[in-house]
């Protein structure tokens, strides 16, 4: 029941922009940190960018510094990636990713399927 869909996803010349959504259901989504990853091929997966619940803390990889914009929008449980300056390096497929510790400390986490950028002239 629990499902995470990423949407949004092209191709796209280098320098352009583009806005992944995710939208998450079956959970309650305030109470998870939402988090975005990719994982291009011949590389492994990496922490694009991340946004915790409450507070509201955020996170990015050094190598999308100032491109990119994590936010999240909990009365439509969904978390966005405004994507500008595209470069071919970012190629990739971009992942979802809910998480939050149970009683005993462990980490549950869901994940979407993923959604293909593609950046090429």
């Amino acid at each position: 029941q629990v499902q995470l869909v990423e949407s949004g996803g092209d191709l796209v010349q280098p320098g352009g922009s583009l806005r992944l959504s995710c939208v998450g259901s079956g959970f309650t989504f305030s109470n998870y940190a939402m988090s975005w990853y990719r994982h291009a091929p011949g590389k492994e997966r990496e922490l694009v960018a991340g946004y915790t619940n409450g507070g509201g803390s955020l996170n990015y990889a050094d190598s999308v510094k100032g491109r990119f914009t994590i936010s999240r929008d909990d009365s439509k449980s969904t978390v966005y990636l405004q994507m500008n300056s595209l470069k071919p390096e970012d190629t990739a497929i971009y992942l979802c990713n809910a998480w939050v510790k149970d009683y005993t400390f462990r980490i549950l986490s869901y994940w979407g399927q993923g959604t293909q950028v593609t950046v090429s002239s």
